[in-house]
């Protein structure tokens, strides 16, 4: 499947984060993690491009997702999948 990048600021142990890495694996999706558990500096950068400072924060493309909550929302209403292709909304 040809997507759109997906990007998720994460820590190694919040639940939801796990949560998250499992629905994304299990749809075959390739993303690229930031772990600001690790990368201080990255916290700043997930708070400022979210307005958020709970992990985990999803991205598709330039779109925020939001957590995991909101990530697993757009799988139930089959909606991730048009996400990732880049469908607009």
């Amino acid at each position: 499947m040809d997507q759109q990048p997906v990007v998720m600021y994460a820590t190694a142990s919040c639940p939801f984060c796990v949560a998250a890495r499992q629905l994304l694996h299990a749809k075959g999706v390739r993303w690229t993690e930031v772990a600001i558990d690790q990368q201080s500096e990255k916290r700043a950068e997930m708070m400022q491009r979210s307005g958020r400072h709970t992990v985990p924060q999803v991205f598709i493309g330039e779109r925020h997702v939001g957590g995991f909550d909101d990530l697993n929302l757009l799988e139930r209403r089959g909606e991730l999948d048009q996400w990732l292709a880049g469908a607009e909304h």
